[in-house]
């Protein structure tokens, strides 16, 4: 069969998890989707709250990716323990709640791995390896589809990993910079790739938030709490399909939503 996924980019604020909510599920039935991961690390603007996880599941994700705002808001911790289907990145260290690694039943019995990972170029560097912590994953051989949000600033780590893992995995895709990327694509072993899936939220916006708060930023201005633009939302994501006989992604398209 042909396995339809859909990675929906950084959902930011209060008014991407609305917008999501009224979005998703017509998304999903348009493009005839049977897995939905979303990445939720923004949706308290940095960091997410339990009821806004929870109100994404609601929305129609399946599982909810995160990255390095996990734990802007402490309130996730018990959270993570508690629910199988949120992941932070899996190289963060084991002394933190959680887990990033995830085996879930798709249609007619297929165990769907997902695997959140973090980069280290321009971030916080006390994480592992996302490398050699993707290889220990994907060589554990307990899914029959294995996806990855791969969850860092610099383009050429994400495409790095993405070659790293052509053949190994079946999608490969990037989040964090809230830039929607048009380089979709499926490498020559059959791993389907794009670096930025963009984000869900307000269209008016500089990553998200209000423009004058960037802007302040960058002239040298006192720190303020970033609050979410206003106005109209939209929705970045991409679908994955993949056939399952072969193991290999057969096509990668952008499906943003405005």
């Amino acid at each position: 069969m042909i396995l339809n996924i859909l990675a929906v980019g950084d959902v930011v604020g209060e008014a991407g998890v609305e917008y999501l909510s009224r979005r998703l599920r017509g998304m999903k039935k348009d493009h005839e989707i049977h897995f939905t991961v979303v990445n939720g690390e923004n949706a308290s603007g940095v960091g997410i709250l339990p009821r806004q996880a929870q109100a994404i599941f609601d929305a129609g994700a399946d599982v909810i990716t995160l990255g390095n705002h996990t734990w802007n808001r402490l309130q996730i911790a018990d959270y993570l323990e508690e629910n199988p289907y949120i992941l932070r990145p899996a190289n963060y260290t084991n002394r933190v709640p959680g887990r990033g690694w995830g085996v879930y039943e798709g249609p007619r019995g297929l165990r769907i791995g997902v695997l959140n990972l973090i980069g280290r170029c321009e971030m916080d560097c006390n994480f592992d390896n996302p490398f050699t912590v993707a290889e220990r994953w994907v060589k554990r051989g307990e899914a029959d589809i294995i996806l990855v949000d791969f969850h860092a600033e610099a383009t050429s780590e994400k495409g790095a990993m993405a070659w790293y893992l052509d053949g190994q995995v079946q999608a490969v895709w990037g989040t964090h910079t809230h830039v929607p990327t048009a380089d979709t694509q499926i490498l020559p072993k059959g791993t389907g790739f794009v670096t930025d899936l963009g984000m869900a939220g307000p269209i008016h916006s500089v990553l998200g938030i209000r423009p004058n708060q960037a802007i302040n930023r960058f002239l040298g201005g006192l720190p303020q709490r970033f609050e979410s633009a206003e106005g109209p939302c939209k929705i970045d994501a991409v679908r994955f399909s993949v056939d399952t006989a072969t193991g290999r992604c057969t096509a990668v398209d952008r499906v943003d939503v405005r």
